[in-house]
This record gives C-alpha cells, structure tokens and sequence, in this order.
C-alpha cells in the first residue's frame, strides 16, 4: 500500500503529450501506409486519367459547339474535363483514405490509438491531413498533363491551382472522415459514397456548366459546395474563360466548406455516446 501511495504522484503528473506529435505520427502513417501499396497508387491516378480520355474525346466534337465556358477557351471538352478529373483524384484518394478508418477499427488499431492519452483532436488532424496531402499529392501531379489541352501555365498560375487542390483535399477528405467514423461496415460506407459523394462531384460542374443544366438541376449544383472548388481550378487554369462563379467567391465557399467539414469531423469524434468508438 504504501509503494502504491508512493508512486500514485508520479502517476498523476504523467502529461499528455500535445496535439501535434500524435497527429504528425497517425499522417506518417497513412503516408507510408499508402505508397507500400503500389497497384492503389496506380488505380487511384490511371482510372481519373482513363475517364479523362475517354469521356473527353467521346464528347468532344459536340460540347464544342456550344462554345460555352472553358470549352471555348480550350478548344476541347478535355480542357473543360480537366478540372473535374482533378476534382475525382482527390475525390477517390480521400474516399479510399477513410475506408481506412474502418479498417483499423475492425482491426483494433483505432481502439488502441483511443485508449492512449492523447486528444481525440489529434486524431482527426493526423488522419484527415495524412488523406488530405495524399489526395493533394496525386492531383497536383496530374497538372502535367494541362499542356495536352492546350494549356500551358505559368509558375504563379501553377500554385494557384496547388493551392486550391489543397483545399479541395482538406475539405473532401474532412467529409470522408465525418461519414467513415460512426461507420463499422465498408459496404455500408461503398453505399454512402455511391449516394453522396459521387453526385456531390457529378453535380459540381466536372461534366457541364451550371449554365447549360435545368432549373433544379442548376439550384443543386450551385448549392454543391465541391462546385466552387473546381470552378476555383478553372479561374486559375483558364483565365480567359467565363465560369460560373467569380474568383472570390469560389475561394470563400471552399475555405468556408473545408472549416465546415473539419469542425463536423472534429464534434463527431468528441461526441459522447453509448455506443463503443471502435
């Protein structure tokens, strides 16, 4: 008794260590996790830069005649599609990222990361910044390909348009985590992807301009916060083109969506219930 009454003190003045270290190493993680798996990493880029061809030489000659937007100012429908694909890399590395979440849950990993005495927060920010700069990753590289559409950018332009994948990451990758948490099943977290995720990115002007849709179809769109975002890449990848929105707006809308979703992320998990978290 009196051996525990000794070291109890010690115990007690144990600090927990702060939000950034765990976060750094849970980002880590997901970093190596990923590029260990060599046919993800070849998916996640070869199937956007498929759809891209394909989709874009289909509809070339017919978008064309419209000479609306982006189009007209690229010559091309692949210069139209080209955000959109962009948007779609981020888009199918943060959904693969958060399907990781419910992996180490079932595997226990999850559990063991919650039973140590770090912050809850910690582990939004390492699992949310590891998909985020993943998914930044794959679609900045994809930016090589702009000269194919006939756009050939300049060193301000080309980090501009960094910057704003960033942001489209952060923001997608933040909303895969908030969906993933309470999730067990990836079956279940394949059928939330097939209701929200992909409309969210097919109604975000990646295949037609708001312009050019119906009524409802046009009010959906604009209420689509992924919208502005790739509207944003084309600000900054064809200044001459006319987009929906302007660039200020599309740059609030985004920042104001990726604070949306990682606070939504952030009360998710710090959120008491009953019911065990992994």
């Amino acid at each position: 008794m009196a051996t525990l009454a000794a070291t109890a003190p010690r115990i007690s003045h144990i600090s927990k260590p702060g939000v950034w270290l765990p976060a750094c190493s849970l980002w880590q993680r997901e970093i190596v996790r990923f590029y260990r798996q060599k046919a993800r990493v070849v998916g996640v880029i070869a199937s956007p830069l498929i759809f891209w061809l394909v989709l874009g030489s289909g509809f070339a000659h017919s978008f064309h005649s419209s000479g609306s937007g982006t189009a007209a100012a690229s010559g091309h429908y692949l210069g139209y599609f080209f955000p959109g694909s962009i948007a779609m890399i981020v888009l199918f590395t943060a959904i693969f990222s958060m399907m990781s979440l419910i992996q180490d849950r079932n595997e226990g990993f999850l559990l063991s990361v919650l039973a140590a005495p770090v912050s809850r927060s910690a582990i939004v920010l390492g699992k949310v910044l590891g998909g985020a700069t993943l998914a930044a990753i794959q679609g900045i590289v994809f930016l090589v390909f702009a000269p194919l559409v006939g756009v050939h950018p300049t060193p301000a332009s080309i980090a501009f348009s960094a910057l704003i994948v960033i942001l489209i990451s952060f923001e997608l990758t933040a909303l895969g985590f908030a969906i993933a948490w309470p999730m067990d099943s990836t079956q279940a977290f394949h059928a939330i992807v097939n209701i929200i995720l992909l409309p969210l990115w097919m109604l975000s002007g990646a295949l037609f301009p708001a312009s050019g849709a119906s009524g409802w179809l046009r009010l959906c769109m604009r209420l689509n916060p992924l919208s502005y975002g790739v509207d944003a890449l084309r600000n900054s990848l064809f200044p001459a083109a006319v987009t929906d929105f302007s660039l200020t707006t599309n740059l609030a809308v985004t920042i104001a969506f990726c604070c949306l979703t990682f606070a939504a992320s952030w009360a998710i998990v710090n959120r008491r219930t009953n019911k065990p978290a992994a």
